[in-house]
């Protein structure tokens, strides 16, 4: 018989209902609680300067008995924290290792391990959880003080099968010893870490004036200090931007020495954002590029004396210009950015350390107010029963005959009550002691501790009401802790001052060019080739020339400007343009300040000999060159000279040997430039040399020199001693006068 066919028709799905909701309902509802959840229980630290994943795993290995105990294998402890942490092993331990004395990264590391955890200055693997062992290093005993004497709040785990604290109660600022990076939703947290000597020294100073200012603060907590040392260097005002606001950035820089019998650098310590790997693979690459020709080997000479990178040199190679590129354009000067982000009554926070230092102080002093509370409770109720001791010393025998006729085990207590007047708690304790004790030697031996007793809690009751006494409390603690655990500074200040910045010889191809500038602030760069048969310089309606000079492409350019400031450029960083150009605006080119104006210019091969400036007040002056030069690539120099009247021009000694001086009523002076004042300071005004009266004003200065121009009456404006008022000028040949006027 056939069998029967099965119904094969396929139902059509049922499609699901659309429902429109608002976007802003489903942020609110779906995207806001992950949010807050990363933020709150994941990557911004508390105040008492750890995550969640570093408070459960410190706690587990607390409760572990882990403090006083033997090392146990990682992978254990990994598991016991999962009853904390339900992220999974490989985080946990990820987590594990950074708190280690193996892996450095922190100044103060609180776990003790045995094993290979990788470095914080490489890229090297840590071995695997079941290789290694670890158990609580000495100064974690700190972040646990009072943690069993409810000095802190708990709440229930995942699962709610335990309990877990919501912050540590830090007896020492960790939110600042130790460092710490975080990404959550919308914002991030990175915290550099502080000298624990200096942490302690600057909260004890605010602890005695919280009217300490941050200039004060800074003479004590000097600067970050880093697990992997190298140098840093000082800037208070960016210093005193970080303390006041909670970000900024701080630049730290490799340490390295000069072997001269094996022509190497060997660099021992770097920046704690970067890895000697990082910095290994970034020279090679350089090298391979062609931008460093000096190296001839880099090698990474990590052992168990620490990091090393030996950098070997060409034979007669200049060691310093080649470190001094590789300080620019490698990680071994790298900024860290600061973003004091913390949570405060688990809303995040951006401080500056002093709003920091004031936050951990109210939660310390809290902590040990909790705690004395806690002892006060212990203390008391140890009181109340050795009081009611106090009553059976008065008659021992009395207590035995009525626990011996007291037929029912019930009645003891009852009767004891009643006996000597003592309540139920006293009777519980006395009919506990066992029958050996009942002696007077014990129970006076007892009663001798009630004395002490009441001295302790009175003091209890006085710190608990004492604000000023819980932090005397605290800084007793605090120059105890810096006395035991802290070590001089890792990372060395160096100030801006005391680095001697060489700057790198960039290949920049050398070859004559021609600059000119308009007095509206057009600037070109023209070759030789470009100005053959076709030299006439295009300027805009009512502009003119104004500078010009023949020089080669290496030069720098030194801009003077109407705002008393100077930028600087170099003549590479300008295209090269043809006559029929306008050129480069200058202002635009540079980012000149809102109307400011070029008012000369000079260029420069070496920063030698001296500048003439001429002022609109008759003032002239000299100083030298090198009071423009920097250590720093700076572009823009403020203060640049004297600012109390116009700029007219501005000419390197040895242009002329004089100077022709104009003013607006028609008077000239010519000025050998001998008799001009020099100083050393750039912002000096000099001494005036043209006597002007009153609302008149020098508006032109050119360089003057007979074997090429030549004034008519040129002795009448000789003077022989200044400042003098010149004479009338009356070179009224047109060729002269036209040649003397507009020549630059």
């Amino acid at each position: 018989m056939a069998k029967k066919k099965k119904n094969t028709d396929i139902q059509p799905e049922k499609a699901a209902e659309v429902i429109d909701i608002n976007i802003t309902e489903v942020l609110e509802t779906n995207y806001m609680p992950y949010a807050m959840t990363v933020i709150v229980s994941r990557a911004i630290p508390d105040i008492d300067g750890f995550k969640p994943a570093h408070r459960k795993l410190l706690y587990t290995m607390y409760k572990m008995g882990l403090l006083t105990g033997a090392k146990q294998k990682s992978a254990k402890i990994v598991g016991q924290t999962m009853v904390l942490n339900p992220h999974g092993d490989a985080s946990i331990y990820e987590t594990l290792v950074r708190l280690t004395t193996g892996k450095s990264a922190l100044l103060h590391p609180f776990i003790e391990s045995k094993g290979t955890f990788g470095k914080q200055y490489s890229d090297m693997v840590y071995a695997a959880s079941r290789y290694t062992e670890c158990k609580l290093a000495p100064i974690a005993e700190e972040i646990f003080d009072g943690i069993d004497k409810d000095a802190v709040d708990f709440m229930d785990n995942y699962d709610s099968t335990t309990t877990e604290p919501i912050v540590l109660p830090t007896s020492f600022p960790n939110i600042l010893v130790s460092p710490n990076s975080g990404i959550a939703v919308g914002m991030a947290s990175d915290i550099c870490s502080f000298n624990l000597v200096e942490v302690c020294e600057a909260t004890i100073a605010y602890l005695n004036n919280e009217h300490i200012t941050v200039d004060q603060l800074l003479e004590i907590l000097k600067a970050p200090d880093f697990s992997t040392g190298g140098l840093l260097v000082y800037n208070r005002e960016k210093l005193y931007e970080i303390y006041s606001t909670g970000r900024g950035s701080v630049k730290v820089r490799a340490k390295y020495s000069y072997n001269k019998a094996n022509n190497c650098v060997e660099i021992t310590e770097i920046p704690y954002t970067t890895t000697i790997e990082r910095i290994k693979d970034a020279i090679v690459k350089q090298y391979k590029e062609g931008k460093i020709k000096d190296i001839t080997d880099i090698r990474d000479e990590i052992d168990l004396s620490g990091l090393r990178l030996t950098i070997d040199f060409k034979r007669g190679a200049d060691y310093e210009k080649t470190m001094a590129k590789l300080f620019k354009s490698t990680s071994i000067e790298d900024d860290f950015r600061c973003n004091f982000n913390i949570l405060i009554g688990g809303i995040p926070r951006v401080m500056g350390i002093l709003e920091i230092i004031e936050e951990w102080c109210a939660f310390r002093i809290e902590c040990l107010r909790r705690t004395y509370i806690f002892d006060l409770g212990k203390k008391t109720d140890k009181l109340h029963l050795l009081y009611g001791l106090k009553e059976i010393l008065l008659d021992i025998d009395k207590a035995i005959r009525i626990v011996r006729s007291t037929e029912n085990d019930k009645d003891v207590v009852p009767n004891l009550m009643d006996g000597f007047g003592i309540d139920e708690i006293q009777a519980e304790f006395v009919a506990d002691i066992k029958l050996r004790n009942l002696n007077r030697e014990y129970i006076l031996k007892r009663i001798d501790e009630i004395e002490q007793l009441e001295k302790d809690i009175e003091e209890l009751k006085g710190l608990i009401s004492s604000d000023r006494k819980i932090k005397n409390r605290i800084i007793k603690q605090l120059r105890a802790i810096s006395e035991k655990y802290g070590i001089p500074r890792k990372t060395l200040i160096v100030y801006e001052d005391e680095i001697e910045y060489i700057e790198p010889d960039e290949e920049i191809e050398d070859y004559p060019v021609t600059v000119f500038l308009s007095r509206e602030g057009y600037f070109k760069k023209c070759t030789l080739a470009s100005l053959r048969g076709n030299d006439v310089q295009k300027f805009k309606e009512n502009d003119e020339l104004m500078f010009s000079e023949e020089t080669s492409n290496a030069a720098e350019i030194l801009f003077f400007t109407s705002n008393a400031q100077v930028y600087k450029a170099k003549l590479c960083d300008f295209d090269d343009q043809k006559a029929s150009n306008l050129g480069d605006y200058v202002a635009a080119k540079l980012s000149f300040d809102d109307g400011e104006k070029v008012a000369a210019a000079i260029v420069l091969k070496e920063y030698e000999g001296q500048i003439v400036l001429f002022f609109e007040n008759g003032k002239a002056v000299r100083i030298p060159t090198k009071s423009y030069k920097t250590k720093t690539n700076r572009k823009k120099l403020t203060g640049a000279f004297y600012g109390g009247s116009n700029l007219i021009a501005a000419y390197k000694t040895g242009t002329a040997p004089e100077y022709l001086m104009l003013s607006d009523n028609s008077r000239a002076l010519l000025v050998k430039e001998k008799q001009i004042a020099e100083k050393a300071t750039r912002t000096s005004f000099g001494s005036a040399v043209f006597t002007l009266k009153k609302n008149q004003n020098v508006i032109s200065v050119v360089p003057y020199d007979k074997s090429t121009k030549n004034l008519i009456k040129e002795s009448r404006y000789r003077k022989s001693s200044l400042p003098s008022s010149g004479a009338v000028f009356e070179d009224y040949d047109p060729e002269i006068n036209q040649q003397t006027l507009l020549s630059d």
